[in-house]
């Protein structure tokens, strides 16, 4: 009797254990999206600006 009670004890802790896992895991892979997609942002928009600059050089200037 003892050992079916110390087997629903066991089942319980890693049940618990795999969602604090994969909790973790979302955590990190959430933390890496943002971290990304802020990256990105601020990619795209240096390369806006860059082509702007380079656009307003490349115009010849009617005076």
């Amino acid at each position: 009797m003892s050992q079916a009670t110390s087997m629903r004890k066991r089942h319980r802790f890693n049940n618990r254990m795999t969602r604090i896992i994969l909790l973790i895991s979302f955590l990190f892979l959430f933390g890496r999206f943002v971290y990304s997609a802020i990256g990105a942002w601020y990619h795209h928009q240096d390369k806006i600006e860059s082509q702007q600059i380079s656009l307003s050089i490349d115009t010849p200037q009617q005076r």
